[in-house]
């Protein structure tokens, strides 16, 4: 083997390794484990042996053909496992206990049947995105269903990177981060005519020396809890005839008095109104109206936008905008799509 081969080789094989530690770590070994982190665990694993499988195979070619076969399952894993994260990590409640099981059965069990009728080592072609690379093309519909979907769950945290009024949180740039490592190791597999095979493996040690640079940063300001979302009132508890009042008096101020088209409005402020504590308000909004001070605002702000779009003529998009509590055109497009689930001028342009 070449000098060059044997770098490739060490630091491929390296990633490979240093993902199978994590993944141990993140399951067994880290001390704030949950869901989030057990799914992450098993990301890592699924990509570390599917890594390994293509380190041994480029290298040596006469590898055995069930480790082969145990590689390409777990490659059908990896969309899976990385959509569960993703989704868990950004909406925890959103999959029941053993809901996430309907996502990883069927595919266990398909593998392991087409592992006994149809063995790598005999029907190698089906793997291969020829002509009757069923299998192949499979993996690659599936592979890439998944990480739409992923990248789909995150799109909010994607937003914040050029939002002028969210900052993505430590979760944010985490959850970002390994949602791009995995595209790029799903985009170096599968532009294999174009590039070298050893690239999926290189790409997945480059990635995993980003995370672990993150981690490592990260790690000097805050705890690992970071990895997966916590629960901020959990000591907490807000009384019955407190929530009741909230709940009542809350929409008056916001319907009737439109308090939310003051751009300046915080959460103290509407909190002096409601004769509550700050941080009472801001744990009613979250576990009770789940949704954050600014979006719970946003929601009125966007309801008044529209309004205004279908009875105003005379003022532009961005003046309506203005004219409902939005400091800028950013922050009331970014708030409008994310609620209506379009921008303002798409909504106009429905009205006509």
């Amino acid at each position: 083997m070449e000098f060059e081969d044997q770098l490739l080789f060490f630091f491929s094989a390296l990633g490979a390794f240093n993902g199978l530690f994590l993944s141990l770590y993140f399951a067994f070994i880290i001390k704030n484990r949950n869901r989030a982190t057990y799914f992450l665990a098993a990301l890592l694993f699924v990509i570390s042996v599917r890594v390994t499988k293509s380190v041994f195979l480029h290298f040596y070619p006469d590898t055995s053909s069930l480790f082969i076969q145990i590689g390409l399952t777990a490659c059908f894993l990896i969309g899976p496992f990385l959509y569960l994260y993703t989704r868990i990590a950004t909406k925890p409640e959103s999959i029941g206990k053993w809901r996430w099981l309907i996502h990883i059965i069927p595919i266990i069990i398909f593998m392991i049947i087409t592992g006994i009728l149809y063995p790598y080592n005999e029907h190698w072609y089906l793997w291969q995105r020829g002509y009757d690379g069923v299998f192949g093309y499979m993996l690659l519909f599936l592979w890439t269903t998944y990480l739409i979907a992923a990248i789909y769950q995150v799109r909010f945290s994607f937003a914040k990177l050029f939002s002028k009024t969210e900052k993505p949180s430590t979760l944010d740039y985490w959850i970002i981060n390994i949602v791009v490592g995995c595209f790029l190791v799903w985009l170096a597999y599968n532009t294999v005519r174009y590039t070298s095979y050893i690239v999926g493996a290189l790409s997945f040690s480059f990635t995993l020396y980003i995370s672990l640079m993150i981690w490592f940063f990260r790690r000097r300001q805050h705890s690992l809890s970071f990895l997966s979302p916590t629960v901020k009132y959990q000591n907490k508890t807000i009384s019955d005839v407190e929530a009741l009042s909230i709940a009542d008096s809350l929409p008056k101020l916001f319907v009737e008095e439109k308090l939310h088209l003051d751009a300046d409005l915080k959460l103290l402020d509407v909190a002096k109104r409601l004769q509550t504590k700050k941080h009472t308000l801001s744990q009613y909004l979250n576990d009770t109206v789940g949704q954050s001070f600014s979006n719970f605002i946003n929601g009125y702000r966007v309801e008044s936008a529209m309004e205004m779009l279908q009875s105003n003529k005379v003022l532009t998009i961005e003046g309506i905008g203005n004219e409902c509590g939005f400091k800028s055109n950013t922050s009331f497009y970014t708030a409008f799509k994310k609620h209506k689930g379009m921008t303002p001028a798409q909504f106009k342009k429905s009205l006509e």
